[in-house]
């Protein structure tokens, strides 16, 4: 299976009243959930101003971004690329209608969200009430990004690829080569114990969340007679 991780830089938050444009797209292919090698990325002629705000978030500056080809000049290659396959991406709400507003412009088709991923709901369905910015995840499942000092879309789509793993079950599988396929195939690795412990990924602010929820499950919860034996991580 592929599926293409993605992200994009712009101007602005609005592209129909400000006229906001986007100035980075950037893509990570996944195959089998597991990154290829394989990316895309450009930078793009906004035909306009990149405002002194968006600059300090992504550093990308209009000096940079002159002669960069623009939108339509790099439509097709970027279609070519994402394919029909589906869209991971944080926050689809923002990207995806910038991304057909370009498309629009540019004569081509739009995307749907029937084929893309949003993992910001993912990690609202899966950590209700926490933080969920790429950094909050970041954090929670212990991913470096401590060179991320600005967003970037192709950084970002790679961060955002392994988060993506750890939100969908973590990295438990492994390549395996069998008799009956001509080719790779991906296969649940074995469970070993690990000869120390990972350290915990959550902070006090999950415990205090998660000590309040249990509380209103009342005497007979199965859960505290699974507490008694203290808490694991």
């Amino acid at each position: 299976m592929r599926e293409i991780v993605l992200d994009t830089e712009t101007t602005g938050l609005r592209f129909r009243e400000d006229n906001d444009r986007i100035i980075e797209i950037g893509c990570v292919e996944l195959v089998n959930h597991m990154p290829s090698g394989k990316t895309f990325h450009v930078f793009i002629d906004p035909e306009r101003e990149v405002p002194a705000e968006a600059v300090a978030i992504h550093g990308i500056t209009t000096e940079k971004l002159r002669g960069q080809p623009k939108f339509a000049e790099i439509a097709d290659d970027f279609l070519a690329f994402v394919a029909d396959d589906p869209l991971v991406i944080h926050n689809a709400g923002f990207d995806v209608p910038f991304l057909n507003f370009e498309l629009q412009r540019a004569g081509r088709a739009v995307i749907s969200f029937d084929r893309v991923v949003d993992t910001l709901l993912v990690a609202r369905q899966k950590h209700p009430g926490a933080g969920n910015r790429l950094d909050d995840l970041c954090r929670r499942y212990g991913i470096d990004n401590s060179h991320r000092t600005y967003h970037g879309a192709l950084l970002d789509s790679e961060i955002l690829a392994e988060v993506y793993l750890e939100l969908i079950g973590g990295r438990q599988t492994a390549l395996s080569l069998t008799e009956e396929t001509s080719g790779p195939s991906l296969a649940t690795s074995k469970t070993r114990a690990r000869p120390e412990p990972l350290p915990s990924r959550l902070c006090d602010e999950d415990h205090r969340r998660h000590d309040k929820f249990v509380s209103t499950l009342g005497e007979n919860a199965l859960w505290n007679t699974y507490a008694q034996t203290g808490r694991t991580e």
